[in-house]
């Protein structure tokens, strides 16, 4: 007995684990909407497209209208319901906003209108603006670069001024003794009782005159 009563609760309890899953598993009715189009308070002509997005951000559907109408039908699952539905008409924005449910709205009909001169003069959203970063760190110091190409020579400068007048040298050394002069002449002959006298004299002029040619000669060298 215990046996069949452990049975029958595992059984049990099989059933209730698969049960959701096949309920999961089962297709839900879409969401049909028949919608009444309007633009600017006047039926949307014919062929405009009717576009329906979930939450605003993804397309499910979309449909051209004809005699101001257009009829959905929107895919869902269980946990779509109560998801936002919204709807463009010719790419505008419709005022009006749905939500899904099973079935939806197959039994009356859902107006949705849209403005185009609100569109129209609605001023473009400006982009922000981009602020100004910090600057950054400092880099390192990079190595030193090569050794550039030697320039070529300048141009040559001008003379230079006369430079100053030097100090005079020092005395040279005294030259050789020049060469003896030429013999004098011969005096005259002094009178007879002082020829003695003037020989001497005669003598002494001649040495001078040689001493005289021998100093000229000298100073002529030193001098050249």
């Amino acid at each position: 007995m215990k046996k069949l009563r452990l049975l029958a609760l595992m059984a049990v309890a099989a059933l209730l684990l698969i049960f959701p899953a096949i309920v999961l598993g089962q297709p839900v009715p879409p969401h049909v909407s028949k919608l009444v189009v309007s633009v600017d308070g006047s039926p949307a002509a014919d062929g405009t497209e009717v576009t329906v997005w979930m939450n605003g951000t993804v397309q499910v559907a979309s449909a051209t209208t004809s005699g101001g109408k257009a009829i959905f039908k929107i895919e869902g699952e269980a946990g779509s319901t109560g998801k936002a539905i919204n709807f463009k008409v010719g790419g505008l924005d419709a005022a009006e906003e749905d939500t899904w449910e099973q079935g939806g709205h197959a039994d009356r009909e859902f107006a949705i209108s849209v403005s185009s001169k609100l569109a129209a003069t609605k001023a473009p959203a400006e982009p922000p603006k981009a602020e100004k970063g910090k600057d950054g760190e400092k880099g390192a110091k990079g190595a030193t670069g090569a050794a550039g190409i030697p320039g070529k020579d300048g141009a040559k400068g001008g003379a230079g001024a006369a430079g100053a007048k030097g100090a005079t040298g020092a005395d040279g050394a005294a030259g050789a003794d020049g060469a003896a002069g030429a013999k004098g002449a011969t005096g005259a002959a002094g009178s007879s009782g002082g020829g003695g006298g003037l020989g001497i004299i005669s003598l002494i002029l001649a040495i001078v005159a040689i001493i005289g040619a021998g100093g000229a000669f000298v100073m002529g060298r030193r001098g050249g």
